[in-house]
């Protein structure tokens, strides 16, 4: 008697989705206790070409109290777009999935380095993303159905 034929395998998640789960877990290595932020860049070929997340700049070790008020070391933060897109040059990057809507300046670099697809999990209100995504014809799409790993 011969084995029955295996069954087929399950769908695979989207690229979207499996790149969102990715910036998922790049965002707890921030350090930043109010937001965590992660992003992650897939080149024209679906491979991941790096991961990023919001936080201070390499080597730099905060004073005493830094962490204590939000408003002042919010401006010595590094966005996780921002450490993201120093790995990588123009044109080499497909989609980028961040766990926060990019911010204004944000969504502009993101723009500048000419990534035409951007999917984010969190709204971010005070961002003008959604303009900046409309005038240059980003797509700019919320996507919360992805595998959650924490």
């Amino acid at each position: 008697m011969s084995d029955p034929s295996p069954s087929p395998p399950a769908p695979r998640i989207s690229i979207p989705a499996y790149a969102m789960a990715l910036a998922q877990v790049a965002s707890l290595r921030s350090e930043d206790p109010f937001r965590k932020v992660g992003a992650v860049a897939i080149d024209h070929a679906n491979r991941v070409i790096g991961t990023a997340y919001n936080g201070l700049a390499p080597g730099f070790n905060p004073p005493p109290g830094f962490w204590d008020d939000r408003d002042q070391r919010q401006k010595y933060m590094l966005h996780a777009e921002v450490n993201l897109c120093s790995l990588f040059t123009r044109g080499a990057v497909k989609i980028v999935a961040v766990t926060t809507k990019p911010c204004t300046a944000c969504m502009q670099m993101l723009c500048a380095y000419s990534i035409r697809e951007i999917y984010y999990r969190d709204d971010y209100d005070k961002s003008d993303a959604d303009a900046i995504a409309n005038i240059y014809g980003v797509r700019l799409q919320q996507l919360t159905d992805y595998p959650h790993t924490i």
